[in-house]
């Protein structure tokens, strides 16, 4: 969190953190809390952000990895934490919503269908390319995404290789 604060902090003066999610932004976060759809794990968190077009819910989420195992995909948990993703954007009471995050699937997954239906990708609105974010080294599958409802993407494009085994997805939105 100190690498990514000092290289953010500068222009993004707004974070917060929760478990191994940040969030941070230009405009000011008024208020944030852990969102509960993985029991035991603190990946995911909900924020309501001041934007200049009114105020925005934001969602930064990492969902479980799907893994291969001898009996093929095993999905299950990655898809019992979309369920309860979904559940929790169905209570969501703002009409500008952002959700951004590893979802662990391309947007063709029938896992993820429920969430296209309700969210525009920015990549598929606005990208430049295929928008591939892993591995890192040779990108052949977009499971990094950037979601929107109420909200105008823009442009979208994935950034170069930073260490991690995905590479950053970014957009650009107009509330």
């Amino acid at each position: 969190m100190p690498a990514y604060q000092k290289v953010l902090g500068r222009r993004l003066t707004h974070s917060i953190h929760i478990g191994t999610v940040a969030l941070w932004s230009r405009y000011p976060i008024t208020d944030s809390e852990r969102v509960t759809i993985d029991p035991g794990w603190s990946r995911s968190l909900r924020a309501r952000v001041q934007g200049p077009g009114g105020p925005l819910a934001v969602y930064v989420v990492h969902l479980p990895s799907v893994r291969v195992g001898a009996s093929g995909f095993t999905i299950a948990r990655r898809d019992q934490v979309l369920t309860a993703l979904d559940h929790a954007l169905d209570q969501e009471q703002q009409k500008k919503v952002l959700l951004m995050g590893d979802l662990n699937g391309a947007t063709t997954d029938r896992g993820l269908a429920s969430l296209n239906s309700r969210l525009t990708s920015v990549q598929d609105e606005a990208g430049t390319g295929f928008g591939f974010s892993w591995p890192a080294a040779f990108p052949v599958a977009r499971i990094d995404h950037i979601l929107t409802r109420g909200v105008t993407p823009t442009d979208a494009w994935t950034l170069p290789a930073t260490g991690s085994d995905h590479r950053p997805v970014a957009a650009r939105l107009k509330a």
